[in-house]
């Protein structure tokens, strides 16, 4: 996948969830209205200026912004997941907090 489409859409994830529009975004960012759109698709890539500016005003690191693993299919994610649960089949205490954070995670 294109490494612009992944932030951007990493950017607009994080604009949405702090309730920014897109003008909302450029006006506090200092940049032009249609900037943010081209950002977010892909189709611009930002400068380290504001990328430090998004970063800042959307209050992430960039550990956030850059961390993309997530974003592969989910097939993949839950045979990594599975995988590494095999791991510590052996490891009874690291297998009853595994179990507990998911099962809390997933209860409805």
């Amino acid at each position: 996948m294109d490494i612009k489409r992944l932030l951007g859409k990493k950017i607009k994830q994080y604009r949405i969830l702090r309730n920014y529009t897109q003008e909302e975004l450029a006006e506090k960012l200092n940049i032009s209205q249609r900037t943010p759109s081209g950002i977010e698709c892909g189709a611009n890539f930002l400068t380290a200026q504001t990328l430090d500016k998004i970063l800042e005003v959307l209050e992430i690191t960039p550990d956030d912004l850059f961390y993309l693993n997530y974003l592969r299919p989910n097939k993949e994610l839950v045979n990594e997941l599975v995988n590494d649960i095999k791991l510590h089949l052996n490891d009874t205490e690291k297998l009853h907090i595994i179990y507990k954070v998911v099962k809390s995670i997933i209860r409805d």
